[in-house]
């Protein structure tokens, strides 16, 4: 007996933009933005949630794509790699990540500043992590340990942490 796809068109807010796509109801946010929508600078790491490459912005929260249904975000506002420069300026995390070679292959690269560009929000409303003395503390420092933990969704097979430390440190205000 073949399986019968039930897919519907749907209406996916992405990088500011309003897009109408056609969806089998079991495609990932993941598998929409690369393959139906030509954003490929998320990338397919395990697949499984457990890598950190293809996070993306929900809503302004760190996300795993790879995790999430297509038909499911429909009406939030997704932000990818591509929808974080504006005016033709680079984010001051993507700058940051440039002037302290924060990548080497680059393969997991925008997920890490979409995760940076989250962990700086969390840090800014006063968001403790597992390493925060003091959960109720609302001012936050992001000091090394402290990105190193709120950074820790995010693998690097190349190993470049400590220049991604020190990038979103900067990106931070230097306060690392």
């Amino acid at each position: 007996m073949a399986a019968h796809l039930v897919a519907s068109t749907i209406s996916l807010r992405v990088n500011g933009q309003t897009r109408s796509l056609t969806l089998d109801h079991r495609t990932t946010l993941l598998d929409a933005l690369r393959e139906h929508l030509d954003l490929t600078g998320s990338k397919k790491g395990c697949d499984h949630g457990q890598c950190g490459a293809c996070t993306v912005l929900v809503e302004g929260r760190r996300a795993n794509a790879c995790l999430l249904l297509a038909v499911a975000q429909q009406g939030r506002e997704i932000t990818t790699i591509e929808g974080l420069a504006s005016d033709g300026e680079l984010h001051p995390v993507q700058q940051a990540f440039i002037d302290h070679d924060g990548l080497q292959c680059g393969y997991c690269t925008p997920g890490q500043i979409c995760s940076a560009v989250a962990v700086l929000d969390e840090a800014a409303r006063g968001w403790p992590s597992a390493v925060a003395a003091d959960v109720a503390d609302t001012d936050v420092r992001l000091d090394a340990a402290e990105i190193r933990e709120r950074m820790s969704g995010n693998l690097c097979r190349c190993g470049a942490y400590v220049n991604i430390v020190a990038a979103v440190s900067e990106a931070a205000g230097g306060r690392a």
